[in-house]
């Protein structure tokens, strides 16, 4: 999310929002916003009658399954990925543009539909802040959005610890199954960043509790119901995924799943509601689907598939976006939603800013603002390496920049130079200050892609590769490693996969998204390393294989100074000091 401080370069003839507003923060601006009702937005923007709608207030609503599963005759409209080039504390906004894009789209006559992520609240009250876009391109009510919503992150934290509960009470009363209390793999989640809770032992305090063991907790965007929420395609399906989670093994190494403890029904019980995607609205009243959010650094990062498929139905565009940089977001929405999914992505719109190349480049956070021509040029390679790697799922891209005052024409004119080197048309946004109107000539440069270079999409590799050798060509056609490298025990993980059957998963990589490396601190385009693979884990419900590299934890900790601190409910009930 771009910095509430940020300037607007005015487009002539085009109206500028901060020129006459000037807001203090994102939340102010969001709650100065006009919103519709819900149910005028869905009937006039999408056709949808309000019969199929379960509202959550004036501004938030739920779609019926039964109405989206009438709309399968209907043809698709075009999906746009939105992606990003590898993150810097300067800021990208890929929220931001995923928003704006949407609302200029609709500006230009285009039905376009925006389909992102719910918010989890570790990041909002730790440091990296929520994922309803910023200034004027946002999604509303930003607040609710990004506070509990519409309750679908506990919903789903319910369900993974109601297996959790039901694998220690089995344990409890007999063991029926023989499971190996020292081989129990699933963990509990919470929604919240608490490092505390990372390694556990839980059942103490006597025989009256159960069996002490050791075990842990992840953030609920890491757990694997959440994966598994994304990815299903209607109820029958989720409740056939949960029932094939393996939960851990028996004393002679058996698996242990969810069905064989007969938890997936009462654990698709808790999410049927949930599983309906969520309709709101941008500041411009635009319709907006927000259903999900796996991170993408340690799960697969992309809302669901249902408010996916919906959105394809309802509009001629949808644009959504997947998480963090084009090698973990747009990797894992390519080789594992697309190819789930059956989805057809027909643009990529890659988000960077001046700014974050420059620090690619090498230039200090402080020194940002000041023209540097050089560290421009030697920061491009990051975005260049990603446009390569877009280019090998054979789908066009366009490159979005998001503008900001310190931005000199002269760095703007060498990045389209540079852009134009490539053979990709680079866009200059300012939606960020001016709504949808600040991204018209992005907008246009999308309708124009998809008609003058039609995608001719493919995965990464094919599903009968093993996993050893999926995992290399990731980390060498992505991540621009010579190589992998591994232990005992993980090739050996790797060879019982694929003996069990589950050599056709796709692989989910967790590693750091701040560098092609699993060193974060590796800034630009690194050459010659080697990423080193921690773990293999099995997530069978989701249907791939978690491949940890390096320091990538699933339960992130707080900031020393976290953003819950500066957070405060006013008088009147508003909530100050989000973003």
């Amino acid at each position: 999310m771009s910095t509430p401080s940020r300037e607007s370069t005015e487009r002539p003839g085009k109206r500028s929002y901060d020129q006459h507003r000037n807001p203090k923060s994102d939340i102010e601006i969001s709650q100065a916003a006009k919103m519709r009702p819900i149910l005028e937005v869905a009937a006039e923007k999408l056709g949808i009658p309000p019969e199929h709608l379960l509202p959550y207030g004036h501004y938030k609503a739920k779609v019926s399954l039964d109405y989206i599963g009438s709309l399968a005759r209907h043809p698709d409209g075009k999906l746009i990925l939105v992606t990003a080039i590898t993150p810097t504390p300067a800021g990208e906004g890929k929220t931001t543009t995923t928003v704006g894009l949407g609302d200029a789209l609709n500006e230009i006559g285009k039905k376009a539909i925006i389909c992102i992520r719910e918010p989890s609240l570790g990041p909002c009250f730790g440091v990296k802040g929520g994922a309803a876009g910023g200034g004027y391109a946002q999604v509303v009510p930003m607040e609710d959005i990004n506070l509990h919503f519409t309750g679908d992150f506990h919903a789903i934290g319910a369900a993974n610890n109601l297996l959790a509960a039901l694998i220690d009470n089995h344990i409890y009363w007999g063991n029926k199954l023989d499971i190996d209390s020292r081989r129990v793999t699933w963990r509990r989640a919470v929604d919240m960043n608490d490092r505390a809770l990372r390694s556990i032992v839980s059942s103490l305090g006597g025989a009256a509790n159960g069996f002490p063991r050791e075990a842990g907790f992840d953030i609920t965007v890491a757990s694997e119901v959440m994966a598994i929420f994304c990815l299903a395609a209607d109820l029958a399906d989720l409740q056939r995924r949960l029932g094939q989670i393996q939960i851990g093994q028996t004393r002679d190494k058996r698996a242990v799943t969810a069905k064989d403890l007969s938890a997936a029904g009462s654990m698709a019980a808790l999410l049927k509601d949930a599983l309906a995607p969520n309709l709101v609205q941008t500041l411009e009243n635009n319709p907006a689907f927000i259903h999900g959010g796996p991170f993408a650094n340690i799960a697969h990062g992309c809302n669901s598939v249902i408010a996916t498929k919906a959105a394809l139905k309802l509009g001629d565009y949808v644009i959504t976006e997947a998480g963090f940089g084009a090698d973990l977001g747009a990797e894992k929405f390519f080789d594992i939603k697309c190819r789930k999914a059956g989805l057809k992505p027909a643009c990529v719109v890659l988000v960077a800013t001046i700014r974050a190349l420059k620090m690619h480049g090498g230039v200090a956070k402080d020194d940002l603002k000041r023209e540097n021509l050089a560290a421009l040029e030697k920061g491009f390679a990051n975005l260049e390496r990603h446009v390569e790697n877009v280019g090998k799922y054979h789908v066009p891209v366009v490159v979005s920049v998001n503008r900001f005052s310190s931005d000199t024409d002269a760095e703007i004119a060498l990045l389209k130079r540079l852009c134009s080197t490539i053979g990709t048309e680079c866009v200059m946004a300012d939606h960020w200050a001016q709504g949808g109107a600040g991204a018209v000539d992005l907008a246009e440069a999308v309708v124009r892609t998809v008609a003058e270079k039609p995608s001719d999409f493919r995965p990464l590799y094919p599903d009968k590769m093993s996993l050893l050798d999926k995992t290399r060509t990731i980390a060498q056609e992505i991540y621009g490693a010579e190589d992998i490298t591994a232990d005992k025990s993980v090739m050996d993980r790797f060879a019982e996969l694929e003996k069990e059957g589950f050599g056709k998963f796709p692989i989910c990589v967790a590693k750091t998204q701040y560098s092609f490396t699993t060193n974060p601190d590796a800034k630009g385009v690194p050459l010659g390393h080697i990423i080193p693979i921690r773990e293999v884990r099995l997530s069978a419900g989701a249907e791939f294989v978690v491949v940890v590299c390096g320091d990538i934890m699933t339960m992130p900790g707080l900031p020393k100074v976290p953003a819950a601190n500066n957070i405060e409910l006013a008088a009147d009930g508003r909530v100050a000091g989000l973003f």
